[in-house]
């Protein structure tokens, strides 16, 4: 699933492509796609006239702001855009089409179908699901490392379910929590509430560095990732721990291995993250 650099750089790519074009109308062909409203037809027609301002990011959802409405997109496991002309093929499994009015188009690709579009108007969208609950962005101001202890310090649970869970920090998925976790030296394992001083400060310093080293390459393109424009992310060149069960740690040698925490499949150096 696209994580927090993965969306962010989805993000930046529409801006670059569509901001500022106008929806003459809309094709849906998956209605289980639009979550909101449930009538189709209403979908389409409330977006028809429409021209899009800009495109936000709220952790993993994507904010399209439109003059009044604010479309709430979720890629889920493969969901994908791309800009094209109007006289291109259309490709399978494409299930959402915005045609704007200078002849070009915003197709919405997704082969699990899994994502989801949520329609509001403008500010109800932050207050209403899927994004009311949602926790702190780590970009921001407010990921301070005193907010971001204190967050931890009321958690009993293991480090890393703990940083998947969206309503305390968002954004974080799998293999960035792998990621952070590991140049920070602390297991997975390790509670949550039991981190030093030190340690929560450094993971801190870890998950920002690493989403924006991330967001700098691109993203990681580990199944079928690509930007608004079709490019392949490449942070996935970088990783240090993530997917390399078997060898070597970059820092001392030992063999990585792979264990499963909080039913997800977990990376960590035994010599350089102890329990």
């Amino acid at each position: 699933m696209p994580e927090l650099p993965e969306v962010e750089t989805v993000k930046q790519t529409l801006n670059a492509l569509i901001m500022g074009k106008r929806i003459e109308r809309v094709t849906v062909t998956l209605p289980r796609i639009i979550q909101r409203p449930l009538e189709i037809e209403q979908f389409c027609v409330a977006l028809a006239g429409h021209t899009i301002q800009q495109v936000e990011r709220r952790g993993k959802f994507l904010r399209i702001l439109l003059d009044g409405l604010v479309l709430v997109s979720h890629l889920r496991m493969e969901g994908r855009y791309g800009v094209y002309e109007a006289n291109e093929p259309v490709e399978k499994h494409t299930h959402v089409i915005f045609h704007f009015e200078d002849g070009t188009e915003l197709r919405y690709k997704d082969v699990r179908q899994f994502g989801t579009m949520h329609l509001f108007k403008s500010g109800d969208d932050l207050t209403m699901a899927p994004l009311h609950k949602l926790g702190i962005e780590p970009l921001s101001e407010q990921f301070t490392v005193e907010a971001f202890a204190a967050a931890m310090r009321k958690r009993r649970s293991a480090i890393k379910p703990v940083l998947l869970n969206q309503h305390i920090v968002v954004g974080i998925g799998n293999i960035y929590v792998d990621e952070a976790l590991s140049r920070a030296h602390i297991h997975p394992l390790r509670p949550a509430d039991k981190l030093t001083d030190e340690e929560y400060a450094r993971l801190h310093q870890e998950i920002v560095q690493t989403l924006q080293e991330a967001i700098h390459a691109g993203g990681s393109s580990i199944k079928s990732y690509v930007n608004g424009q079709g490019e392949m992310g490449m942070f996935q060149h970088q990783f240090k721990m993530y997917g390399r069960q078997g060898e070597p740690c970059h820092d001392c040698g030992t063999i990585i291995e792979k264990t499963v925490v909080g039913g997800r499949g977990t990376h960590f150096c035994p010599r350089c993250q102890t329990v």
